[in-house]
This record gives C-alpha cells, structure tokens and sequence, in this order.
C-alpha cells in the first residue's frame, strides 16, 4: 500500500498536467479530441487524488493536515472537487483551464517536498480536526474558484465594452453563465466555511487549552463570512448582481488570501498548529 502512495505521488503531478493541456488545447485551439477526453480527464484525476488522500489517512492513521506539503496536496485536491462539482452543476467546462492550474502546481510541490512526519501530535490525529480543516479548506477552495470566475467575468466584461473581440470572447461562457458559475461557487464555499466555523467553535475549545477567541484567525474568517454573507443577501433581498457580485467576489478572496497567509503567518499563535 505505501508503494502505491508513493507511486501516486509521482502519477498525480502527470495526471493534472495532461489535464490542464487537455483543457487547454480545447480552449485555445477547439480541439475535438481534447474536448472529449478532457473531462474524462478531469474524472481520473479527481479518483487518483482521492484514493491518494484516503491511503495516507488510512495507513499513517491520521487526516493529511501534519505538514504543508500534506496540505498543499488537500487544497488542490479541494479545487479540483469543487470544480468538479461547478463543472457538473452548470454544464459548462470551457473554464478547466483556468482553474486547474493552481492545483497542478500545489500538487507538484507537495509530491517534490513532501515526507512523513516521525511524530505526530496527537491533537493533529484526530478524525473530527480533519474534518473541520477539510471544510474550511473546500470552502477556501469554492472562494477562490468563485473568485476565478469573477475575474474572468470581469475581463470579458472589459473586452465587450470595448469591442474587442479575441479569443476570451470567443471562448469564454457568456457574463450570464460566468456569473452563475461564479455564484455557484460562493454559495459552496459559504455553507463549507459556516460548516467549518460550527465546528470550530464548538469542539476545539474542548480539545486545545490555549484555544482563544479572540484569535486573529478567528477575526479574518468571520469576516470573509459576514462579506459573502452580506453578499448574498444583497442579491436574494436587493437585487445585487452582475458586475457588483463579481467585484465582491474577488474582493472576497483578497480577504481569504489575507487570513491564510499574513495573518497565519504573523498574527495568530493557535491556528499554527496546522
């Protein structure tokens, strides 16, 4: 078993790369034979990726979240899942490209860097833990997947005002799609996130002595809650759409990519611990 995980360290960097120039060459180029195989792709990959996660929490007997090169592998393995699911939910599969790439290339540091920890805490064992860092992590995931599709809206956006009519416009969804895609994906992200946050308040107070609410970690995440929140009231209650939805929703992620690195970084003692 252990040679297969390591054997699927080094199959999954190739996977997501014949992926990403799958998705790629039907994008750029409207290849057919791209454009059939590469979700089929997309399905290997995600199986591989699975399987890899379920054996090393099987046989080393503890959720993925010991290392960052552990890490780095359970957040490209959330991309991929989420988009998966947007992929699934709206039909649409012209947007592979642009979001598989994050993933490919967290999965190649994981697999270059990555090596069993000799000694592992056992607060970081604990199969309730893994699920509270999995949810927290799918709900980044969906954040930054939504963030990518506001993005993309927003560059098309640009290229219809000004009437250039390139490749993105020629390829891309329509705003409409794009939109949708986008907001898919920060409902996703939002129930993850309040999934994560439950169990979080709850449970760990009763596991970590030095659990502190007033952590700086804590701060950051309720507020990438409260701005997507306010966000899709905004758009149930007030009409809030199109271009002021994907505006928020990449202010949104600029918020997230803040509390997972400088704030992780610099300003929190208790979320160190992962």
């Amino acid at each position: 078993m252990f040679f297969l995980i390591n054997l699927l360290e080094i199959l999954l960097p190739l996977l997501y790369f014949f992926a990403i120039w799958a998705y790629a060459k039907a994008f750029f180029s409207g290849v057919k034979f791209a454009e059939d195989l590469k979700s089929i792709l997309l399905r290997v990959v995600l199986g591989a990726h699975a399987l890899y996660i379920i054996l090393r929490a099987t046989l080393l007997h503890h959720p993925p979240i010991t290392s960052v090169f552990e890490i780095l592998s359970l957040i490209a393995f959330t991309v991929v899942l989420v988009y998966a699911y947007i992929e699934f939910r709206t039909k649409n599969s012209a947007t592979g490209y642009f979001i598989l790439i994050l993933p490919f290339f967290f999965q190649l540091i994981s697999s270059l860097f990555i090596k069993e920890v000799p000694n592992v805490p056992p607060m970081l064992q604990s199969n309730l833990l893994g699920f509270h860092v999995s949810s927290a992590f799918l709900g980044y995931a969906a954040i930054t997947i939504s963030a990518v599709y506001g993005f993309l809206y927003l560059m098309l956006y640009h290229d219809i005002k000004s009437k250039q009519f390139g490749v993105i416009y020629k390829r891309l969804p329509n705003l409409e799609t794009l939109e949708r895609m986008s907001l898919t994906a920060a409902i996703f992200g939002f129930v993850l996130l309040t999934i994560a946050i439950i169990v979080g308040i709850i449970w760990l107070p009763r596991v970590f002595e030095n659990f502190d609410y007033s952590d700086p970690k804590l701060f950051g995440t309720a507020a990438i809650w409260l701005i997507y929140a306010a966000g899709l009231v905004a758009k149930k209650v007030g009409g809030f759409q199109g271009r002021q939805m994907m505006v928020l929703s990449v202010a949104g992620f600029v918020v997230a990519l803040l509390s997972i690195t400088i704030i992780n970084m610099f300003f929190t003692e208790f979320h160190k611990f992962y």
